[in-house]
């Protein structure tokens, strides 16, 4: 039998003893606290991989410090879980390459390095992440092509690629896009691409909606392919190369919002445009189009801007031009058309941009009758 002393003795022991499911806990938190600090050295000694490749930093070694939470340094962002989510370091005036070691942060979703002066080629390993939603280089000095991926590589969650504004080359390799199915947005203009026109998006991507490849060295047909972007709303492919006539197919992309394919060497007529109903900006200056403006031009209700100059194109306005209400701006300037401007009537169009300097005129030039316009040019026969 205990006497009272040793009973409270060994009840007050009791009570310091752990439960055992408390220590459980206990255990399970040292180990979450352990995997998150060396989840932050892992995402730390990527980012200071990324540091060590630029020639010019931008003052980026004062704040990104080894002994400090790289969650703080300038231009990242990290979730709850402290995984890197953002690199944001637009306009930074970094010099330099971009480390593949950037393609090892799990949990990166955005970066953007625009506007800066890096050099060298777009790591494969950025483009095939896992986790990078939108990758946005342009405006730097980036060079060579975009590298085929593996016929293993799984299907990417990447939606945006802006890549313009830098010096690549080559064609665009198939590969990339079959494996891209979230892709929305593609933007590779002004570099020195060539072939012709990527299709592919519009088949394994079906949220596809924004080409722009202006400012390239494309070459070969609009192609057919293109009626398989349901899609798509901008495309843009002016100043290249490309020739042949406005395919059938493309007037069946409905979504169009914005075409434009200013500069090349397109020729036809124009005939099956009031297809796109949804157009607000068609630009086909630059080009080879012969023939008038459809009346069917009227259809196009949300039409902003027109841009039809430079071209071959003849005949009289349509007097349904009028009825493109929303029309800001009018382009027709060096072509053959001819008849009398007040076939369209212009006070309809109360958007319409006017140019304060200038005023309607008749006058003689070149032994030709031309009325000067505020907007454009329109050639009369003598």
């Amino acid at each position: 039998e205990m006497s009272g002393p040793a009973l409270h003795m060994l009840l007050s022991k009791s009570c310091t003893c752990i439960d055992p499911f408390f220590g459980l806990v206990i255990v399970l938190l040292v180990s979450l606290a352990s995997h998150t600090s060396s989840s932050t050295e892992h995402e730390k000694s990527s980012l200071l991989q990324f540091l060590a490749g630029l020639s010019r930093d931008g003052g980026l070694t004062v704040s990104w410090q080894h002994n400090t939470d790289c969650c703080t340094w300038k231009g990242i962002t990290c979730n709850q879980d402290r995984k890197v989510t953002d690199v944001l370091l637009a306009s930074q005036g970094l010099e330099g390459f971009i480390s593949p070691f950037l393609g090892n942060l799990t949990g990166l979703l955005h970066i953007n390095l625009s506007r800066n002066s890096l050099s060298g080629g777009l790591p494969l390993k950025l483009v095939s992440s896992s986790s990078i939603l939108v990758i946005d280089v342009s405006f730097n000095r980036l060079t060579g092509g975009l590298s085929e991926l593996p016929s293993s590589t799984p299907p990417q969650p990447l939606q945006v690629l802006n890549i313009s504004s830098n010096l690549f080359t080559g064609r665009f390799p198939s590969t990339i896009w079959e494996v891209m199915k979230s892709l929305v947005s593609l933007n590779a203009s002004t570099n020195s691409f060539t072939g012709q026109i990527p299709t592919t998006p519009c088949v394994t991507a079906p949220s596809f909606a924004v080409l722009e490849l202006s400012f390239n060295q494309l070459s070969g047909n609009i192609p057919q392919g293109l009626s398989n972007c349901s899609m798509l709303k901008l495309l843009s492919v002016g100043y290249n190369n490309l020739s042949g006539y406005l395919p059938d197919e493309l007037f069946n992309v409905s979504s169009l919002e914005h075409l434009s394919l200013h500069s090349n060497w397109l020729e036809g007529d124009l005939n099956g445009i009031s297809k796109l109903t949804n157009l607000v900006t068609l630009d086909l200056g630059g080009n080879e189009f012969i023939g008038n403006i459809p009346e069917s031009i009227g259809d196009l209700k949300r039409l902003e801007e027109l841009h039809l100059d430079h071209n071959n194109m003849s005949g009289e306005l349509p007097t349904a031009l009028s009825n493109c209400t929303n029309l800001v701006t009018i382009d027709l300037k060096s072509n053959h058309f001819s008849g009398k401007l007040t076939k369209v009537n212009f006070i309809s169009l109360p958007k319409l941009k006017k140019n304060r300097s200038s005023f309607q005129r008749l006058h003689r030039h070149n032994s030709r009758k031309h009325i000067l316009h505020p907007l454009y040019w329109v050639q009369l026969p003598a």
